[in-house]
């Protein structure tokens, strides 16, 4: 028989998997066990209370120590789920929620079940008002709860490890007083890779801005690029680099051309991390015309000079043509590379 889902939550917050209940004694088909019976059923331990309620969304917050950005889900990320929902008329799969006091505009928070809770409200602000958020209330600490988010989480794609890792930093200061071998005792991983995790949350973001996407960067190499900014001289060039690539991707954003690569972007930054005299050539120093094809571009930085290139057919003028390179001598400067002694 398959586990449960509710069953793997249990093993990883230290509690027993719910067992199948024993066959109730033969009564009359008319006899009814009344409500005091089954509390007394609930007290003994022979029956495990479970709470399941149909709630209005809006009265549900979502809780803010979750990896999950909230803010970043929309119709797109949860279009499949949003089609399930309408195609099974409801959830089938409860939320995890826990209640809340002192807040009047809230009655509970979501612990597990985000994206459940931004679909349950997409579909009723969207010609299905009769929805409800179907949400199984527990009985929370908030180091429990975030064990309990943790593992939802591991499973979910659209989740980035730069997104967990972060969390996993608060959650360190927040619930296990720094001690990063308590955390890993706890969250059930070795100690190694938590310490890979929490050295990743320490990227800064105007590093991370370089990127189109933070979905794509996994733990390999983002642990990488954070072992490369343990140098502070490094660290220097490579913040620099991305400021560079940053302004690169929104120029390519404005162009509708598409972004540069995160496998691109992490060689562009840890060559940077090398001297000036030893950087490869910068063929991914590129800027995109307003037609969306490449018009000029750096071919090579050397002691001699910088080597450029001007592309037939990309629609630019003298004008886009002169504003392109004065960008990209100013991001040379910025990085140390340019033709100034």
């Amino acid at each position: 028989m398959a586990r449960k889902q509710s069953d793997y939550l249990a093993d990883i917050l230290g509690a027993e998997p719910e067992l199948p209940s024993p066959p109730p004694a033969r009564t009359p088909p008319t006899t009814l066990l009344n409500r005091e019976s089954a509390l007394d059923r609930v007290r003994s331990g022979e029956v495990r209370q479970v709470t399941q309620l149909l709630l209005d969304p809006a009265r549900v917050r979502v809780w803010p120590g979750n990896a999950r950005i909230y803010a970043k889900l929309s119709e797109e990320t949860c279009r499949d789920l949003i089609d399930s929902l309408i195609a099974e008329g409801g959830q089938r799969v409860p939320a995890v929620v826990r209640r809340v006091e002192g807040d009047p505009d809230h009655d509970y928070e979501v612990i597990a079940g985000t994206r459940r809770h931004w679909s349950i409200r997409w579909l009723r602000a969207n010609s299905y008002p009769e929805m409800r958020f179907l949400a199984q209330v527990a009985a929370l600490d908030d180091e429990a709860a975030f064990r309990l988010a943790d593992l939802e989480n591991r499973a979910r794609r659209d989740v980035s490890d730069i997104e967990r890792a972060r969390n996993y930093a608060l959650a360190l200061a927040s619930h296990y007083a720094g001690r990063q071998k308590r955390m890993a005792e706890r969250l059930r991983v070795s100690e190694g890779w938590l310490s890979k995790m929490l050295r990743v949350a320490a990227i800064p973001d105007a590093i991370l801005a370089a990127f189109a996407s933070l979905d794509e960067l996994g733990l390999k190499p983002a642990y990488g690029l954070a072992q490369a900014l343990g140098d502070r001289t490094a660290a220097r060039r490579i913040e620099a680099r991305a400021r560079g690539l940053a302004t690169d991707q929104a120029a390519r954003q404005a162009a509708g051309a598409a972004p540069l690569g995160t496998a691109e972007v992490l060689r562009a930054l840890l060559a940077a991390a090398r001297p000036a005299a030893e950087a490869a050539p910068l063929g991914d120093l590129t800027y995109v015309s307003r037609h969306g094809r490449p018009a000029l571009s750096v071919r090579s930085i050397n002691r001699q000079g910088v080597t450029l290139r001007l592309h037939a057919g990309a629609g630019a003028g003298a004008a886009e043509l002169a504003e392109a390179l004065r960008r990209l001598l100013e991001r040379l400067e910025a990085e140390g590379r340019g033709l100034r002694p």
